[in-house]
């Protein structure tokens, strides 16, 4: 029995990875020969690199297609220590990576079907995790299936805002310490104006005889 997963992020994918060329940037060996209906296959440490898009594995098989040497399809598989690993930089910049015991990507529908304890995480939105994971490289529409045991998971990230500001503003410089309330000592209180003091009389002068 299947379970699936239906997660749809229309025109978040990559728009123009579709009309890029095909290259094969490293293998250690390559079997085959180009011409129509035909299949090649790259072994050790392979890279394929389509705009965006690279492929990575240990074994890659790559089928043309019947009327021409254009790519119809690449199947990608790896070993344990070095499983088959596709990944995308959308529209928006941001990287989607995924990685599975088998990697099958339509190059005619631009279809990425990773197969065997599938994982996909996409930069800013989340991850989904599944025995089997279909993606479209152009929409970011994908598709998850737990099949005969386990289950499809995903994890939605939240959209991150900004901190709200202080309720009473930018915080300010504390304020100084108060000064001492202390009454002085009485020695060291100044004359009152209303003391009883009577002031001295003023000194007369002499006068004539």
């Amino acid at each position: 029995m299947t379970a699936g997963l239906l997660l749809l992020q229309p025109a978040l994918a990559r728009q123009d990875d579709r009309n890029q060329p095909i290259h094969i940037v490293h293998a250690d060996s390559m079997d085959g020969y180009n011409q129509p209906n035909s299949v090649s296959t790259f072994k050790g440490n392979v890279l394929i690199i389509q705009g965006t898009m690279k492929l990575t594995g240990d074994v890659a098989k790559i089928w043309t297609a019947k009327e021409d040497t254009s790519v119809d399809h690449i199947i990608v598989t790896g070993t344990p220590q070095k499983r088959p690993h596709i990944e995308q930089i959308d529209d928006n910049g941001n990287l989607m990576t995924g990685d599975a015991d088998q990697l099958y990507y339509d190059n005619i529908n631009s279809i990425a079907i990773l197969t065997g304890n599938a994982f996909v995480h996409q930069q800013n939105k989340g991850d989904a995790h599944g025995s089997k994971l279909t993606y479209n490289t152009n929409t970011g529409y994908m598709v998850g299936e737990s099949g005969n045991s386990g289950q499809v998971t995903m994890t939605f990230l939240p959209k991150q805002k900004p901190l709200p500001p202080p309720k009473h503003g930018a915080p300010t410089t504390p304020p100084a310490p108060a000064k001492s309330t202390k009454p002085a000592s009485p020695a060291a209180n100044p004359a009152s104006s209303s003391s009883s003091s009577t002031p001295a009389p003023a000194s007369s002068a002499p006068t004539k005889g």
